[in-house]
């Protein structure tokens, strides 16, 4: 229970902090209103590093239904922890999706554009086409996945290092592929906020995207599974 309560808390701290982030930066009478890539990126990898810091004595500090499926593939995590794991980091996505909100409420209340409160939750594409979308996620997660491992193989991600050197991933790929999807490589991340924008009563909201919700699930997915696969086969000693 330790485990999944550090799941449900790293993945919570994970969303409010990252969600937090496109708020300060997106909506109306914020004082970062427009601090643009930079402190996205940035704020986003600190977001990953600091939960992980915190829980990773009580669980594998996963926080991303994608990784723990691909982990209990190549057998680094036990299938028995899969299914609560994920439920952990979905619930912990809602509730600090919801905490944002409670957090920006006087924000989200001045901002009347109904696509910009709920890019505060959720990703969109900068050019939509579903099954390219996918494609561009499952890659971003790739690497993501495939660092992750990497660096575990090292003998890097144990301490606090490890953890800096996963935000500095993070980072990495919010530089590199950010522009195109929103860079989610995670379920929990976006699907579980995106839940919590469909059910909050934010003021001027729209539709939750329900079309495009698919891509955060799906190509994060592949990608993480693709990384561990690949992983696994390189003669690395």
């Amino acid at each position: 229970m330790a485990a999944y309560l550090g799941e449900f808390l790293g993945t919570a701290l994970l969303v409010l902090l990252g969600d937090g982030i496109c708020a300060n930066v997106n909506l109306n009478k914020s004082g970062f209103k427009g601090g643009g890539l930079v402190i996205i990126t940035l704020g986003w990898g600190l977001a990953v590093m600091l939960p992980a810091m915190i829980f990773s004595g009580i669980c594998a500090a996963s926080y991303n239904p994608a990784l723990t499926i691909a982990l209990c593939i190549d057998g680094t995590l036990p299938w028995s922890i899969c299914a609560g794991y994920i439920i952990a980091e979905m619930l912990g996505g809602f509730v600090g999706a919801v905490l944002v909100w409670i957090t920006f409420k006087p924000q989200f209340d001045a901002t009347e554009d109904g696509a910009l409160t709920r890019g505060c939750f959720c990703t969109a594409p900068s050019a939509r086409n579903i099954p390219y979308n996918i494609l561009q996620e499952a890659i971003a997660t790739f690497w993501l996945v495939f660092a992750i491992k990497g660096l575990g193989n090292l003998g890097a991600i144990d301490g606090g290092v490890g953890k800096f050197l996963v935000g500095a991933i993070i980072v990495s790929c919010g530089m590199s592929f950010g522009g195109l999807t929103g860079y989610a490589m995670n379920p929990a991340r976006d699907t579980a906020p995106r839940i919590a924008y469909a059910v909050l009563p934010i003021k001027g909201k729209v539709d939750a995207d329900w079309g495009y919700a698919i891509v955060p699930i799906v190509g994060p997915i592949i990608g993480a599974i693709v990384a561990v696969l690949l992983f696994s086969v390189i003669p690395w000693a």
